[in-house]
């Protein structure tokens, strides 16, 4: 497993923001682990936290020129990327984010900090529904710019109720660009198979994955 993977899943386990134990979802079904982004709260956090990204980034064979951050997480999620691809990679990419509203006074417009040009990738924490994805490509293309990607944190890899394919390879199909993350549920399972502290949870989650989970392509486990 690659280091920046391993990094994001041990800090996610030191600050619970990875736990497990039993957890309703939205769609009704009790999973053993939760993934909880918003614990992601302090300095020492969002350090880690844009590293975790900017690595991930750059071992992406995707071409792209800025970044952009969804309100309300990916703006702090793209300045700390941005920050970490400069401080540790030395590329320094312009970024921007949206407004939930548009103002109407003062500078004005939907989005705040670069003009959006060019490959833009977009940053977040996780994918449900998929809105913000959306509405992310939709803002970037009226620029006249054209989307590169998406980096998540989490893939859960899980099918829906109709579906075996993953919210995020729905996604994905629907907007026609590719759509990565740092971790995956994969990686967590090697993850717990690896270490002896978490051990305990493996059987569960394990469980879960194949009642639950897609079934992955090749091409797609080498992601």
């Amino acid at each position: 497993m690659e280091a920046y993977k391993t990094q994001f899943l041990e800090l996610a386990l030191e600050l619970n923001v990875l736990r497990f134990g039993e957890f309703e979802l939205k769609s009704g079904r009790i999973s053993p682990y939760f993934f909880d982004a918003g614990l992601f709260n302090s300095g020492y956090a969002a350090v880690k936290l844009g590293r975790c990204y900017a690595s991930a980034l750059t071992e992406l064979d995707i071409e792209y020129d800025m970044l952009f951050g969804p309100a309300y997480k990916g703006i702090g999620l793209v300045t700390l990327t941005a920050a970490a691809l400069t401080e540790h990679h030395d590329l320094d990419l312009p970024f921007a984010y949206n407004r939930k509203e548009e103002k109407d006074h003062g500078e004005g417009g939907v989005t705040i900090g670069a003009p959006i040009s060019g490959r833009v990738f977009i940053l977040d924490d996780v994918i449900t529904a998929g809105t913000a994805v959306r509405e992310s490509i939709t803002l970037i293309r009226a620029a006249g710019a054209e989307p590169a990607g998406v980096l998540v944190a989490l893939d859960r890899e899980e099918a829906g109720e109709r579906s075996r394919v993953s919210a995020v390879r729905q996604l994905e199909e629907s907007v026609g660009i590719p759509i990565r993350s740092i971790i995956s549920l994969t990686d967590l399972v090697d993850h717990l198979e690896e270490d002896d502290e978490y051990a305990e949870h493996l059987r569960s989650v394990r469980a879960y994955r194949n009642r639950y989970g897609v079934v992955l392509e090749d091409a797609q486990l080498e992601r």
